[in-house]
């Protein structure tokens, strides 16, 4: 019987978004869009991008630490983007009901 370290599947959910005093040209797109179509009340529009993804490991913790340095690392310009994340537990096949 092999004995080994119990890890967890964690889903995060990361949305990244433009820093609040980076101009946002596709927001204003859309925003003039919006307006083009006859939805006058739609005010400031900013885009953003939604990942999801899934990580295996040890905790909570360092599932939170991992997806915070992938962040850093790809998924955001940290000079110009904010990035935050939600992690969940994916439950395991064999989980009681």
């Amino acid at each position: 019987m092999h004995v080994g370290i119990v890890t967890q599947t964690y889903q995060a959910k990361i949305y990244v978004t433009l820093r609040p005093s980076v101009l946002d040209p596709a927001g204003t797109a859309v925003q003039t869009g919006f307006k083009q179509l006859g939805y006058e009340n739609v005010g400031p529009t900013r885009i953003g991008k939604y990942v999801e993804l899934t990580v295996t490991a040890d905790d909570e913790a360092a599932a939170s630490q991992q997806i915070d340095r992938m962040c850093d690392q790809l998924l955001a310009n940290p000079v110009i983007e904010n990035y935050r994340f939600d992690l969940q537990v994916v439950p395991t096949a064999g989980a009681a009901k």
